[in-house]
């Protein structure tokens, strides 16, 4: 259990990536309760985007551990992967495909099949708005709706855990603030994590907040208290206040 009383759906321990004699990401310690969502961090090359790959079990770490409902997402990926719904940096999807062939797809993956898989594409399609352009092949589509078509197959299966990597990318204010209402609408039943450079998205949707700036988590607090590090209201200034402090 975690401090909101929740039970913790998500457990990251000391989660260390190197690429030579280069540390993307130190040490990073933290969990993720039901009903939290958490935003997560950090400037450019901060290590944000590995640490979540690692955390889905796409990228393997050089030390520390992650588990999604008690799953390894190593020893135990398989079972991880089943009540996970990631939505990578860039949403790499088929092209050629319309879109709901390829949350049809995706669905298939799942394991759905017949009324089930009709259902939830069905589902995903309407959770993200996505009916006016289900026809089309998703290379036609603007960077927005790509994202969405992201999303919706990170939505399919229903998962308890999302980890969703700069989920509003490419989205107009209406499309966000859509987007948003949705995570809003979700937590209660679930953990989520987006990765974010924007403090506005932060103040809309997270309950909580970790920084990471060189790989390491410099702060974990609610989005209030990271305002009062930087009263201009800029997450830059943020960044910068807390690199200074960690020097």
């Amino acid at each position: 259990m975690s401090g909101t009383g929740q039970t913790v759906l998500i457990e990251i321990e000391g989660l260390t990536k190197r690429f030579g004699a280069f540390t993307a990401v130190d040490n990073v310690s933290f969990n993720v309760s039901k009903g939290e969502v958490l935003g997560f961090l950090g400037p450019n090359g901060a290590g944000k985007s590995t640490t979540m790959r690692m955390l889905a079990g796409f990228m393997i770490p050089t030390a520390g551990a992650a588990r999604i409902l008690g799953h390894d997402v190593q020893s135990d990926g398989v079972a991880a992967r089943t009540v996970l719904g990631f939505l990578p940096e860039g949403a790499p999807t088929y092209g050629e495909m319309s879109v709901t062939g390829f949350l049809k797809f995706c669905a298939r993956i799942r394991g759905y099949r017949g009324s089930e898989l009709t259902d939830r594409v069905a589902h995903a399609l309407g959770l993200t708005r996505l009916e006016s352009v289900r026809l089309q092949p998703v290379e036609t589509l603007s960077k927005g709706f790509k994202r969405r078509v992201g999303l919706a197959q990170a939505l399919l299966h229903d998962p308890p855990v999302l980890v969703l990597d700069e989920p509003t990318d490419g989205l107009d204010p209406n499309q966000k603030h859509e987007v948003r209402t949705l995570i809003d609408q979700m937590r209660p039943e679930k953990a989520i994590v987006i990765s974010t450079h924007i403090l506005e998205e932060v103040d809309a949707v997270c309950t909580r907040a970790i920084v990471i700036a060189a790989g390491k988590v410099v702060a974990d607090a609610t989005p209030a208290e990271l305002h009062k590090m930087a009263p201009s209201g800029k997450l830059d200034d943020v960044f910068r206040q807390l690199t200074l402090e960690a020097a």
